[in-house]
């Protein structure tokens, strides 16, 4: 038997436990989306998939609904791979172990995917269903967007007839998102310029960070594992000299780095006193966090006197020098509403290749001058180190519409329904429906969806309880779509 067999609403959880049998981390979606294209196959629906994976599937209207305009439910098939340390877990392969505890679905040592598994496998079960009123339906299911927004950005949206677009992308139920900032991705590029020499080599690690959302979780002052290794390999440069032989850290870019590895050269003799910096430096982080970090490791190990190609000194202290003077988190808020990040970053991954460390940052703003503003200063930052600098994957802001039918429509059902207003919201994070707009500026979006905690971390649950509601909810939504 199916682990979510006895969930409700049945046909959706059915759907979610075979999405989340199929590997489909972000780049690895043609398996997923072939899924996909085989279940509209399998029902003779009308079915669409292009290059990028990408697929729309049609469905007609039921009896009374059969003239009105189609509504698009949306939502994209990758998800972010994340796991434990101790996993063996690989997301090339294997499906993803799923169970229950406390009204939450959860996946054993890894990342779940309920962002955004769970909107597709809401709008597979309408799309399977004999008996719920809807209006002719047009799913679309997008691939790639946790890495750049590939998929939407591919996507042909003059294919679509209908323009009321239901995006079922955010994590908090009860809100109505209408809104959210644009980013752009960042790399920093430092040639390493290595050269042979001699010195103790020595692993220094910083792991067991929390991790989390880039720009749902920005504003909560996270453990960032490339802004902290920063900060202690600048405080060991300055006692002892280092030379560094590899740099390591984060697993995407829209997720907050949870560990970091660095590989160096030190001095004979230095590794006590560095020992005991970094352990005072773990000792002040603790008292920083405030108990918000308990798992923080920083770690020393020490591999005997070596003879490696390791960075000169002054490149060393350049590299080192920009991790620590780097900006990291949330820049500024938002003027007009409380409460809201309005520009931030997120250094996410860095790593080695070909002896060349690059550091991929993301940065967000719903200001475009703002994103700009914090690109360039990144670019000058870069430049005083003697780094190449690049930016790509730029994405626009969704902005708030004045009018929308959509949303009145969806305000005035969840009033009926649970008898209160919704919270109408702009976020911080990215969604696919600022590109929708901008190839399509005639929709009119609404993103929604249930609670889903820790999302992009190993720690992520979705809320079953609150699945039923919100299915409920898009149903009763379709039905007033005449």
């Amino acid at each position: 038997m199916a682990v979510l067999d006895n969930l409700e609403p049945k046909a959706v959880f059915h759907f979610f436990e075979e999405l989340c049998s199929i590997p489909h981390g972000t780049f690895d979606t043609k398996r997923i989306s072939d899924y996909c294209v085989r279940f509209a196959e399998e029902r003779g629906l009308e079915v669409i998939q292009d290059e990028a994976n990408n697929v729309i599937i049609r469905k007609n209207g039921t009896e009374g609904y059969e003239t009105s305009e189609p509504v698009i439910i949306q939502g994209h098939l990758d998800m972010v791979c994340e796991k434990t340390e101790d996993s063996d877990h690989d997301f090339k392969k294997d499906g993803l172990d799923l169970y229950i505890e406390d009204g939450f679905v959860k996946a054993k040592n890894t990342s779940l995917g309920g962002d955004d598994g769970i909107a597709i496998a809401m709008a597979l079960a309408i799309l399977d269903s004999k008996d719920i009123p809807h209006p002719p339906l047009e799913a679309l299911f997008t691939t790639d967007e946790e890495t750049g927004m590939g998929g939407a950005m591919a996507v042909d949206l003059s294919v679509l007839k209908g323009t009321k677009l239901i995006n079922i992308d955010s994590e908090e139920e009860g809100y109505l998102t209408c809104g959210c900032a644009g980013g752009i991705t960042c790399r920093t590029s430092f040639a390493l310029n290595r050269q042979t020499s001699r010195g103790l080599s020595l692993v220094i690690r910083i792991s067991g960070l929390r991790g989390g959302h880039s720009g749902a979780e920005i504003h909560m002052q996270k453990g960032n594992a490339l802004k902290l290794m920063g900060q202690l390999l600048h405080q060991l440069n300055q006692e002892t000299g280092l030379q560094l032989v590899s740099l390591s850290g984060g697993s995407k870019e829209n997720v907050i780095a949870m560990d970091c590895t660095a590989s160096v050269l030190a001095p004979a003799g230095s590794l006590e006193k560095i020992e005991k910096a970094a352990q005072a430096m773990k000792e002040t982080w603790d008292v920083e966090f405030m108990g918000e970090e308990p798992g923080l490791k920083v770690t020393v190990e020490e591999a005997g006197e070596k003879e490696l190609e390791a960075a000169a000194p002054e490149r060393t202290t350049q590299v080192i020098d920009y991790l620590y003077l780097m900006p990291n988190g949330t820049q500024d808020y938002s003027r007009g509403l409380a409460g809201l990040v309005e520009t931030s970053l997120n250094p996410g991954v860095m790593s080695v290749k070909d002896d060349v460390l690059t550091i991929c940052t993301l940065v967000r703003s719903s200001v475009d001058s703002k994103k700009e503003a914090l690109q360039e200063r990144l670019r000058t930052l870069a430049a005083l180190f003697d780094a190449d600098f690049t930016a790509d994957s730029d994405y626009p802001g969704w902005m708030y519409k004045e009018h929308s039918p959509l949303r009145e429509i969806m305000v005035d059902t969840y009033k009926e329904m649970y008898g209160e207003d919704p919270k109408v919201i702009t976020i911080h994070a990215g969604l696919e429906c600022g590109l929708f707009l901008g190839k399509r500026p005639d929709l009119d979006c609404v993103s929604f969806g249930p609670d889903i905690l820790d999302v992009h971390s190993v720690r992520e649950k979705l809320d079953i309880a609150s699945t039923e509601r919100c299915y409920d909810y898009l149903k009763a939504v379709l039905a007033k779509c005449r």
